[in-house]
Parts: C-alpha cells; structure tokens; sequence
C-alpha cells in the first residue's frame, strides 16, 4: 500500500497529524497503532483510568518497568503508556497543563528556533475548545475540549483554601504562562450536549470524528517492526498485525509518533542511533546519531496520603460503593458526579524558595490513597497528594534490550543520579505536608499512611522518597530538538542525516517543562502539521 504519508503511532501527537494531513483530500495518510479504537467505556468514563492504570493483562497500556533504579534502592520502576488510539491521553488524569513561558523560551535559547512561548501559543489556541471560550491565551474553536471540572469534591476545595490560608496564591487558569499558585485543573474532558463529561482523548477530539474520510487509512492492532529505508531515505514501515509481516509505503514521509520511550527504540530497530546501541543486536547501521534514546527525563513523583472518615471520595467501603452505583447513573445521564472525576482535582505549583523566578515543584490533590500506581489497594477512604520536582537534572536513556521488535525497551531515568532533585524532592514534600495540615484540610485527617511522622529529619524524608518514588508519567526528550551533536531532529522535526523522516511526540522536547505533558504534545503535532502543509505546498 502506499501512501502520502505513514504515521507510527496513534497517540496524542498521531491522533492530530492523521488529522491535520488528511485535511487536504490530495493527500493520502496511513496511521498505524499497535493498540484497538480508544471507544471502550472503561476510556470514556474517566474513572476507568483506575482501571486501566495498574496495567494487569496489559488492558490499553504498555504497564513497562525500569531497569533496577540505583536512586531509588534498587527498585524497579513502572511506566504506564497507553495502547490504543488516543495513547496516554486514553488512560491520564485528564488535566490540561500547557507548563511555565519560560520552559518554551528555555528550548528557543538552546537553539529550536520557532519553539518560543509566543510561537507555540497559537497552537495550545488553535487545539483548544475552552468551555470558559476564547480570550488571548485559549481557543474554542479547536478539537481538543478542555473544561472545568464537573464535580470537584469538597475535601478539594479544603485542600485549596489550607494552602491559601498558609499564603499560597489562588489560581483560576494555570495556562496563562504563569501557573503559581492553587486551585483547580481544568481537564480534557466534553462540554457538549452529546458527550457531557466524557474523557477527551486526543482520539476522541481529533481521530474518531474523521476515521471516514476516504483518503485517511486507520490500520489498528498494527505493530511497527522497522522503518523502511531505501539509503538514507525513509520509504515506509515494516508492521505485524497478529501473525502477518505487512508493509505500508511513504511516498513524501514516515512520520515516527510512538513516544519517548518507543520512538527511540524503533529508530533503533531500524539502525538509526548509537552504533553501540545498534550492531550488537545484529541490526544493520542505516546512520549514526548519538542522541538517540539519550536525555530521557521524566518527573519523579513522591506522594503523602492520609485516611479519613469522610466517604464523599473514591474508597473501598459499603457507602462509597452504594454512592458509586448511583453516581454512574447520574453520570450516564447528566456526565456529573464522581464518575466524571479526574481524581487529581486539586492543583499547586509552588517555589520551595521564595527567591526563585519560577515554581520549583508541582502538587497534584487526589481524592483516594495512592499506592503503588493504584497496584495496591486500601480498604476505607482516604486521600493524597503527589509533589514532584518540576525541571529534573537527572538524565537517563532508552535501549535495545533485544533485536526483537516486539520486545519491550530498556528503560533508565537514572532518578535521583543528580543530588539537586531529590533536594528540591525533600523541600517540596515538607511544603505539601504543611498544607495537609493546616486548617481547613487538617480536619479531614483520621491517620497518616506510610510512616511519615512530625519532625522527620532529611535523612529520614530522604529514605521515605528513595523506598516509595516512582514516576508521574511524563517521559520526554529522547529524541531531543535542536542543532547541537546530540539533537535527533532539527527544529522542523526531522531526523538529523536521514530523509523522508520526522518523529513528532514528547520526545522531541529538548527539556521537560514545568508541568504535564500531554497539552503540550498535542501542541507540538499541531505545530509540524503547519510545518508539512506549508512546506509540500510552497
């Protein structure tokens, strides 16, 4: 088969780019995804997420593990990523977060020209359907809905009014290019009549409402094996679907969106990388570029949880169940109530040091005890709240592990090699623990979890965070942009020393930005959309 275009991968960058290129009905696109359709009720209904998180049988998530993690006492680490059309946006907490000016401003001054906050904020804007509408920073006229919460949780808004009462700022939009403070996140979630409270994946607002279009070929169930080359020209993509080797063919471009654990890998398969990385495996070298699967970066995440007497939240116990079955009920028929919850519902990003030009850290308020990705369940009610170093220095890698296309990558953050992060880990997990205890949020405590006690010293919060960290999900950077000898594509997105070859996902971003991801890798496709239209067109 040949196509315009092939897209790898049909998660929130592939969902736009299939959908922007097949704007043009000249032109032919192919998108492959190794997971299904992204429509089961379990990806609608945001409470799926709690079911698709854990990874148990693989259900619409890779569920991969790192390699031991020396920082983190030798443990091994997970990393969900979604399987299905919409990626990760099928199985995240929802929350839209664009990060700090500062972070795109930070990837033009390390030489991505174009990549500044004030080029990229056309296209947060354009992907945007605010249901607040539009203003100078947000759109309403794009496919991506972004709402206000539907029904946050009273013990939020304590968690809000402690921290403003400790003279933390309050915080209606965290997307302004400034998001200090607290309050609440908005999330991709459906504002509209139909689909009321329904999660918003970057499928669900782009893909789906398209898949018919006569010159877009949506191929599902299909793994990518290899990029094809003819020289250093990329001309297709080797897949299998159940049992069967296949080929699509590129007649302008192979476009790799498949994340920035996978994007490097299949580089990798393909012989594009580190010849170290490549030829022990017996995978013949296409080119040699050192960047490939470096500068991983990713947010370690630390979380303090509390049990309560309250049960208007998510628990294991015979109220909230009986609160459950009703709730989805009203949330079939209304798209309200808890059913409609993010869980993270309360947001902060804050300065450990007031000296600092920008915040440091970033809290996400959850209506259940978290343990262990969700992998370890309490009976009862309770409640927690994630604090995370937003600009790690640590910097890890993405490897082969096998030539086996279908194996899983090798994957090492290095969390915690830099001594700055687990500093500014320990300050920002005093900061939250001092909101949790101020009024009003203090009066929701039954019983601290996990041992965490008055008057801990360093060395004991340090062990705390070693023992229980583990990421927040937001890989980048493996595939970095820019012009220096270890960047992997050019600011226009195409891989250095190839042609016919792009990658378009979070692993482009040179640095990891303040905040969560998902927005602004929708961003990024929608930006090297215009990129290609323009540049077939001229």
């Amino acid at each position: 088969m040949d196509f315009d275009f092939v897209i790898v991968g049909g998660g929130s960058a592939g969902s736009v780019m299939a959908t922007r290129l097949s704007e043009d009905p000249t032109v032919k696109v192919c998108l492959l995804e190794a997971g299904g359709k992204g429509t089961s009720i379990l990806l609608r209904a945001p409470v799926g997420a709690v079911a698709a998180l854990p990874g148990y049988g693989k259900l619409f998530n890779w569920a991969f593990k790192t390699v031991p993690q020396t920082g983190l006492n030798g443990r091994r680490g997970y990393q969900p990523r979604g399987r299905a059309l919409g990626g990760s946006s099928a199985i995240n907490a929802m929350l839209y977060v664009r990060g700090h000016k500062s972070d795109y401003d930070g990837w033009a001054a390390l030489g991505c020209e174009g990549w500044s906050w004030d080029d990229c904020l056309p296209y947060f804007k354009k992907s945007e359907n605010n249901e607040r509408g539009a203003d100078p920073v947000h759109g309403n006229g794009g496919p991506l809905q972004v709402s206000d919460q539907k029904d946050p949780r009273p013990i939020t808004q304590a968690f809000i009014n402690a921290a403003a009462n400790l003279q933390y700022r309050r915080r209606g939009d965290f997307n302004d290019g400034d998001n200090e403070g607290v309050g609440l996140y908005q999330v991709t979630q459906f504002h509209d009549q139909a689909k009321t409270g329904e999660r918003c994946s970057a499928a669900a607002g782009y893909l789906h409402p398209v898949m018919n279009r006569p010159n877009l070929a949506v191929i599902t169930k299909a793994r990518a094996t290899k990029i094809l080359f003819e020289g250093k020209r990329a001309v297709g993509v080797a897949y299998r679907q159940g049992r069967t080797d296949k080929e699509v063919h590129a007649r302008k471009e192979v476009i790799v969106a498949t994340g920035a654990l996978q994007s490097p890998q299949l580089l990798q398969l393909s012989g594009v990388g580190r010849a170290q990385d490549i030829t022990p495996h017996g995978i013949k070298m296409v080119h040699d570029l050192p960047g490939v699967g470096q500068n991983l970066q990713d947010h370690l995440d630390f979380i303090l949880s509390y049990k309560t007497n309250d049960t208007d939240n998510f628990g294991i116990g015979f109220a909230g169940t009986a609160r459950l079955l009703a709730a989805i009920y009203k949330w079939w028929r209304k798209g309200t109530g808890i059913i409609a919850t993010p869980f993270a519902e309360g947001a902060a990003f804050l300065k450990t040091d007031p000296s600092l030009d920008r915040p440091d850290i970033q809290l996400h308020f959850v209506i259940a005890i978290v343990d262990d990705h969700a992998r370890r369940l309490h009976l009862g009610y309770g409640y927690s709240c994630h604090v995370c170093a937003l600009r790690p220095h640590s910097r890890g890698e993405v490897f082969l592990q096998s030539s086996d296309p279908l194996a899983d990558p090798g994957i090492d953050p290095k969390f915690l090699s830099d001594p700055r992060d687990l500093e500014t880990t320990i300050k920002g997990a005093k900061r939250t623990r001092e909101i949790l205890q101020a009024e009003p949020m203090a009066a929701y405590a039954k019983r601290e979890l996990f041992g965490v006690h008055d008057n801990m010293t360093d060395a004991e919060w340090e062990q705390h965070i070693r023992s229980r960290a583990d990421t927040i999900y937001h890989p980048v950077g493996t595939c970095k942009m820019g012009t220096d000898d270890m960047a992997v594509v050019s600011p226009e997105l195409k891989v250095h020393g190839v042609q016919g070859l792009r990658v378009v996902d979070a692993s482009i971003m040179p640095t990891l930005i303040g905040g969560n991801t998902n927005a602004p890798t929708i961003m990024i496709a929608e930006k090297c959309a215009d990129m290609i239209k323009a540049e077939y067109a001229a």
